[in-house]
């Protein structure tokens, strides 16, 4: 009779091999030291640990070859998303009467004084609009629609004049440093002179080549910071060509590529480099090789941050776990043969074929009594091996660059992958990280009866990124929906089925401690600040928006002092970010929502709907003095704040 070798058993394993077949886990050890590129002068030579530059294309191309088969590429993931900033709210005087405004809002970032590319800009007099119908980042999308439409530019100073200026044909997410507009627009980046809004003049054009995609940008003391994706050519990974300024394309040598000593899971390029906003010009550049899984990047006033994240060795996981805890099952020329395997100098892909063919070798050799019996066995065992071994399989790659010389000041790792850039934050040299640990097995385990776990991680890493503290096992199976850093506080959010609000104390970065917990229904997506003790928090309770106000004045006891649930499905803070703003003048915030703009209040710290404005396709809102200026992708509409009456509009 034909043996019956398409088992429960041999699926799970297969899935697992499928899963994570091939991925090298990176290890930082030993002292490189590397040359850093720059544009002109003498290049500087410094030393990092586990990380150098290729001496060849031919070194580079050995390299891809015992890398994991390349995968999906999705550029730096969560692109750069930074925590929004509160504008100034300095007394303002009777509004229409004055000359300049007073008190005018930004956008809403992860660090203050640190902008963040978005589809409204404002300098107080004139309001910048991109149509909703532009990409928002790459983040969401590989291959970004291509943009339409054109940017609008609108006389917003004084609320009375309120009209259409200007208009550019172009759109996409934009940034404003004084008199240049930038607009991000696809594969391209324009900078306009809007001097004259009523006659905006191109001055530069930054051109992405074919398969480069921009994945991130900051404005931060007159100078734009640019993070570029390359999906790695294997037959030719370099030289790189990134892009064109203007018709001379910059060209990125082999050698001037840099990438950690032990192979990872490489199928895209980086490239970091800082823009000129005035000219267009590329005044620094730095490249390396990463993964494109879980990417994101963080911005410090010190530091830019990268993150890429990938599994562990395939052939490593399964010959530590037969011969840890399956020798009584599994035979001793599959353990030998494994612990050949997984020292050969063959590509990771070659390792994992070998691996399912001594597997089906040893499947074929069993009678239906013994798969029965070790399918059960392996099922239970490799379980409880998982939960003990998940942070060995499961890594974060960091690379540090040093705004101040624009040079890569160090490199490390951490189990598990972060959520997006909310996930990261520095405070006094230390950088703290969260992640989740097991979310990519979830699923294959109960294949074959067993229950794989997922965990939530702290980490607190020196300014050499070594871990010197951490908290581990925060919401088990589940996975983190939310994170904030403030200052030497953490909040954390995971859920599955409730939502479990998390008061770390962090004040002690060597021993962070978790302080205490909060289960309530439904989930927060976006953590807000209103005040040193009191968060805010957005996302889901079912088909519904929900807002959630945190006491952590008692770390030990945090509290939800007051709730709103809208009878709306959706809103652009769960996606991005950048539509949430405050004005804590008149304690309000702004939500958009798919039926209009809700003005909420949270004086007393209670939450109120105070103004509802309905048939607008609501985007953003900005205030300037005591008016709030809510954008639609083809209206907008003035409130004063101080009755919250309609003083005017404007069809775009």
């Amino acid at each position: 009779m034909e043996k019956k070798i398409d088992t429960k058993l041999g699926i799970v394993i297969l899935a697992i091999i499928g899963i994570i077949a091939g991925c090298q886990m990176l290890s930082y050890s030993g002292t490189i030291s590397i040359t850093l590129p720059v544009l002109s002068g003498v290049p500087k030579v410094v030393e990092v640990e586990g990380i150098k530059k290729f001496t060849s294309e031919e070194e580079f191309k050995e390299y891809l070859s015992k890398a994991e088969n390349l995968r999906w590429t999705g550029g730096l993931g969560g692109g750069l998303e930074m925590e929004r900033a509160v504008a100034p709210t300095a007394p303002s005087p009777a509004p229409e009467a004055a000359k300049t405004p007073e008190r005018v809002s930004t956008t809403t970032v992860q660090v203050l004084g640190i902008d963040e590319p978005d589809i409204v800009k404002t300098d107080g007099k004139e309001i910048y609009f991109s149509p909703s119908e532009v990409y928002y980042w790459i983040e969401r999308s590989i291959f970004p629609p291509v943009p339409s439409g054109k940017t609008k530019i609108v006389k917003a100073f004084p609320s009375a004049d309120l009209g259409l200026s200007g208009e550019i044909d172009k759109t996409g997410n934009l940034l404003l440093k004084g008199n240049v507009l930038i607009i991000f627009s696809g594969d391209k980046i324009y900078g306009y002179d809007v001097s004259d809004p009523k006659s905006p003049v191109k001055k530069w054009t930054l051109e992405l080549e074919s398969n480069n995609y921009l994945v991130g940008a900051r404005l931060f003391q007159d100078k734009v910071y640019l993070t570029i994706s390359n999906n790695i050519n294997v037959p030719r990974p370099c030289p790189l060509t990134p892009f064109k300024i203007g018709d001379v394309p910059l060209e990125i040598k082999c050698i001037d590529i840099y990438h950690p000593v032990v192979n990872i899971s490489a199928d895209v390029t980086y490239t970091a480099m800082i823009l000129n906003p005035q000219s267009g010009k590329i005044e620094k550049n730095i490249s390396f090789v990463g993964s494109s899984s879980s990417s994101f990047v963080y911005m410090s006033e010190e530091n830019l941050y990268l993150t890429y994240s990938y599994y562990g060795d395939t052939i490593e996981f399964f010959y530590n776990f037969f011969k840890e805890k399956c020798q009584d099952l599994i035979p001793s020329w599959l353990i030998s043969k494994l612990a050949k395997l997984k020292d050969y100098d063959i590509s990771s892909q070659a390792k994992t074929t070998e691996l399912q063919v001594l597997w089906q070798q040893h499947l074929n050799s069993l009678t239906d009594d013994e798969r029965l019996k070790m399918e059960n066995e392996i099922s239970n065992r490799i379980g409880d091996y998982y939960k003990e071994h998940k942070r060995d399989l499961e890594k974060t790659g960091i690379v540090k660059i040093g705004l101040n010389n624009f040079e890569i000041a160090a490199a490390g790792e951490i189990p598990g992958s972060p959520l997006n850039q909310f996930s990261l934050d520095e405070y006094q040299n230390n950088l703290r990280i969260a992640t989740t640990v097991g979310q990519g097995f979830w699923g294959i385990w109960m294949i074959g009866g067993a229950s794989g776990e997922s965990a939530n991680d702290v980490y607190v890493l020196d300014k050499d990124l070594k871990v010197i503290g951490s908290i581990k096992d925060l919401g088990l199976e589940e996975k983190i929906y939310s994170a904030r850093f403030i200052e030497d506080k953490g909040y954390l959010v995971t859920f599955k089925q409730i939502d479990p609000f998390f008061v770390l104390d962090l004040s002690n970065p060597e021993k962070p401690e978790l302080k205490g917990q909060l289960k309530i229904p439904g989930y927060s997506s976006y953590l807000h600040p209103i005040t040193k003790d009191k968060i805010l928090g957005i996302g889901k309770d079912g088909s519904d928006v929900k807002i959630s106000l945190f006491d952590v004045s008692s770390p030990k006891d945090p509290k939800e002092i007051a709730k709103y649930t809208l009878d709306e499905y959706w809103s652009d803070i769960l996606n991005t970010h950048h539509a949430f703003l405050l004005d804590e003048k008149h304690q309000i915030f702004f939500l958009p929502g798919s039926r209009g703009g809700y003005v909420f209040s949270y004086k007393d710290f209670q939450l109120k709907l105070v103004r509802a404005v309905s048939d607008i396709s609501a985007k953003r809102a900005i205030y300037i003095n005591d008016y709030l200026y809510i954008i639609g992708d083809n209206e907008i509409v003035v409130l004063n704040e101080i009755n919250w009456e309609e003083v005017n509009n404007l069809e775009l």
